[in-house]
């Protein structure tokens, strides 16, 4: 029973398999950017996760203080959200794109349009 107490880890688990699982098993473009952006949430969860300390305070210095949470992990997660906004724009751009000039997003049918290669 204890490994039911990491609730945390189960989550990351569960959205990073499906995450990865959409990113797999479909086929259409804008459904596989979900799917990496769930699996992106995932990670973020994790890094969180891990970077919090219990019992732990800011790392300012203060008396009859001991444990102190390494704030980075957090830092470096909010850093993460933006480029993955900002990835995530640009690839549903380029799905825009290439409906305009295919006329689908499906991943099968552009496959048949590009030929053998």
């Amino acid at each position: 029973m204890a490994y039911l107490g990491l609730y945390n880890y189960w989550i990351v688990i569960f959205l990073m398999m499906s995450g990865f699982y959409i990113v797999i098993a479909r086929g259409n473009l804008v459904k596989k950017i979900v799917g990496l952006n769930i699996f992106q949430a995932s990670v973020f969860i994790f890094y969180i996760t891990v970077g919090k300390v219990s019992g732990g305070t800011a790392p300012i210095i203060v008396e009859g203080v001991t444990v102190y949470s390494n704030p980075l992990p957090h830092v470096l997660i909010l850093t993460a959200i933006v480029v993955g906004v900002a990835t995530t724009a640009l690839g549903l751009s380029l799905v825009v794109r290439i409906n305009e000039a295919y006329g689908t997003v499906e991943e099968e049918d552009l496959g048949a349009m590009g030929g053998d290669d």
